[in-house]
C-alpha cells in the first residue's frame, strides 16, 4: 500500500499536498493545534524528496521540474484557501461586487500559492537526506514567508510563528530577534522530526531533537524570565497614568449609504457605550469605520451632540474618511477630536488594502466596471508620514486595521510607549478572520515592548501589555466598553531591521552547500 501511494503521481503532486497545506491551517487561532506543523512542514518534505526521487525514475517522462512546483502550489492552494477564506466575506455587503466571490475564492488562494509553488521548485532539485537540507529548506520557507510580506504591497498573514499565538511565555524572544528571525526558528523547529526518518546514526538523530528540545525550552524559559522581570520592573518604576483610556466596540453592522438620520442614531448609540463622565479625564477609542462613509468636514455638523455628552477632560479618537483640497486626495484617517469638535492629531492610513482601498490599475478597472470593496468610488491615497500622537507622556503610534500586520511598518518607530490600532473586523463576518488578525497584534505589542490598545468593530478590542498578554478584552459579538488605567513607560527605541534574520539565512545556506558539495 505504502509503494503505491509512493510511486502515484496524483497522491504527490497533487492532493497530499492540497491536504497538508489545508491541515497546516489548523495550528493557527481560532484552534491553535501548533503541534500539526510538526507533521505536516516534515511531510511536505518528504513529498518533495519522493518527487525528486520519482522524476528521474518513475516520472521521468515527466516534467521534472513541472512535478515539484505543482506539488508546491497546491499545497500553497490549500494553505492559503483554507486561511484566506474569509476574504471573500468582504465582497458580501456590496451587490455590485457579488459576482467576485467564486474569483476571490480561488484566485487569491491560487496566486498566494505560486510563493510555495516557487519555494517547492528551489528547495526540491537540491534536497536529501541530511540535517544540511532541512536548514536549507528552513531557509527558503522563511525566505518566502519574508517575500510574501514585502512583494506587491505584501501580505503576510499567518507566518509560521503565527502558530504560537497563544502562547505568549515563548513569544518573547521576538522582542530580540526581530519577528522574520522568529519565523525562521519557528520553521527549523518544526522540520526536526525529518531526522527521524533519515539513515542517519541514532545518536545522531539524538542529539538533533535534543538540541531542538533544548532551543526550545531555552526560548521558553527566555520568555518566563522577560514576562517576570517585567512584572517586577513595572511594580518598582511605573508611572501611574492620571488619563483613563476607554476602548467601545458598539457592533454595528456594514451598511453603506447612511442618512443623516441613520449616522446620528449610531452616534447617539456609540455615545452611549461610552458612557462618558465629564469629571474623569478620559480618551475614548471608537473603531474605525463606525460613521461608514462621511468624511470628517460632513460630521462636524454633528459637533453639538458631542460637546452635549463630552467634556473639556475629554479626548475622542475615531476613524473617518478626510479629503485634502490642496491635493485633491481622499484619505483613510484616524483622527483625535476635543469636545469642541476641534482636531487635535491626524494620521492617514499608510498601508492600503489592495482592492478594499485601493484599486490596482484604477483607470482600466474602473472602465470595466470594478470599484474598491469599501464604500464609495475612487480610491484612497496613502499617507506619506507615521506620525505620532504625543499626548500627555504617551507616545503613541497609530496605526489603522491591517497596518498591525507588518512587522517592517514598526522599525522606525523612536521613542512609542503605546501603540493604538482601530480596526472594522466586521468586513470578517462570522469566520476565522477576526482571530488570527487580533493574533498579530499580540506579536507587535511584544516585538516594541509597547503596551497595546485595540479597538475592532465585531473582532477582539482589548488592552495588551507590552509582553502581548490581554489585560481586558471585548470578544466578537460583545457590545459595550472596557477601561484601563495604561502605564506610562519609558517607551520602545525600536531600531531593528532583518539584519540577524539575513545573517541566518545566508548561515544556513552556506551550511547547506558546504554539505552538499562534499563527496
Amino acid at each position: 500500500m505504502l509503494k503505491y501511494i509512493s510511486n502515484n503521481r496524483f497522491y504527490n503532486i497533487f492532493l497530499f499536498p492540497l491536504i497538508l497545506g489545508s491541515l497546516s491551517v489548523v495550528s493557527f487561532e481560532p484552534i491553535g493545534y501548533t503541534f500539526i506543523n510538526f507533521l505536516t512542514l516534515p511531510l511536505f518534505f518528504l513529498i518533495l524528496l519522493n518527487i525528486k526521487k520519482k522524476s528521474k525514475s518513475k516520472y521521468r517522462k515527466k516534467p521534472y521540474k513541472l512535478n515539484l512546483f505543482c506539488s508546491g502550489l497546491f499545497f500553497g492552494f490549500g494553505f492559503f484557501l483554507a486561511g484566506n477564506f474569509w476574504i471573500s466575506n468582504s465582497l458580501s455587503f456590496d451587490k455590485n461586487l457579488t459576482f467576485l466571490i467564486p474569483f476571490a475564492i480561488i484566485l487569491i488562494p491560487l496566486f498566494l500559492a505560486l510563493f510555495y509553488a516557487t519555494a517547492a521548485l528551489i528547495t526540491g532539485i537540491f534536497i536529501k537526506e541530511n540535517l544540511s537540507s532541512i536548514l536549507f529548506f528552513s531557509a527558503i520557507i522563511s525566505t518566502i514567508d519574508y517575500l510574501r510580506g514585502v512583494m506587491f504591497t505584501g501580505f503576510p498573514w499567518n507566518s509560521w510563528a503565527y502558530s504560537w499565538s497563544w502562547f505568549e511565555e515563548f513569544l518573547q524572544f521576538v522582542r530580540v530577534s526581530g519577528f522574520n528571525t522568529f519565523n525562521l526558528i519557528c520553521v527549523s523547529l518544526f522540520c526536526l522530526p525529518l531526522i527521524i526518518f533519515f539513515k542517519n546514526k541514532i545518536k545522531t538523530k539524538i542529539s538533533v531533537i535534543t538540541f531542538g528540545i533544548l532551543i526550545f525550552f531555552s526560548l521558553l524559559l527566555y520568555g518566563n524570565y522577560s514576562i517576570n522581570k517585567n512584572k517586577r520592573n513595572l511594580l518598582e518604576n511605573e508611572i501611574q497614568s492620571p488619563i483613563l483610556f476607554k476602548i467601545v466596540s458598539p457592533g454595528f453592522e456594514i451598511n453603506y449609504g447612511l442618512s443623516e438620520k441613520e449616522v446620528i442614531n449610531n452616534l447617539e448609540k456609540i455615545i452611549k457605550y461610552s458612557e462618558p463622565n465629564k469629571d474623569i479625564e478620559t480618551v475614548f477609542i471608537w473603531p474605525e469605520g463606525v460613521l461608514s462613509g462621511y468624511y470628517f468636514n460632513e460630521l462636524k455638523e454633528f459637533k453639538d451632540i458631542i460637546k452635549k455628552n463630552f467634556s473639556k477632560k475629554h479626548v475622542i479618537i475615531f476613524g473617518a474618511n478626510t479629503f485634502d483640497s490642496t491635493s485633491g486626495k481622499t484619505y483613510n484617517s484616524l483622527i483625535a477630536i476635543n469636545n469642541d469638535f476641534s482636531k487635535l492629531f491626524q494620521y492617514n492610513k499608510i498601508k492600503l488594502v489592495p482592492f478594499g482601498e485601493f484599486l490596482p490599475a484604477y483607470n482600466f478597472l474602473e472602465k470595466i466596471g470594478l470599484k474598491k470593496v469599501t464604500e464609495g468610488y475612487g480610491s484612497f491615497s496613502p499617507g506619506n508620514k507615521k506620525n505620532q500622537f504625543i499626548y500627555k507622556n504617551y507616545f503613541i503610534t497609530p496605526v489603522i486595521c491591517y497596518e498591525i500586520i507588518f512587522p517592517e511598518f514598526f522599525y522606525s518607530n523612536k521613542n512609542s510607549n503605546l501603540i493604538l490600532n482601530i480596526s472594522e473586523d466586521a468586513w470578517f463576518g462570522k469566520s476565522i478572520g477576526p482571530h488570527q488578525h487580533f493574533a498579530k497584534a499580540k506579536f507587535r505589542a511584544i516585538e516594541n515592548d509597547n503596551y497595546l490598545i485595540r479597538s475592532a468593530n465585531k473582532g477582539f478590542s482589548a488592552f495588551l501589555d507590552d509582553k502581548g498578554q490581554i489585560i481586558k478584552i471585548l470578544k466578537p459579538g460583545e457590545v459595550g466598553n472596557i477601561e484601563f488605567k495604561v502605564p506610562i513607560t519609558e517607551g520602545s527605541k525600536n531600531t531593528k531591521n532583518n539584519l540577524i534574520f539575513f545573517i541566518l539565512l545566508f548561515t544556513y545556506t552556506t551550511i547547506f552547500l558546504y554539505f552538499n558539495n562534499e563527496k
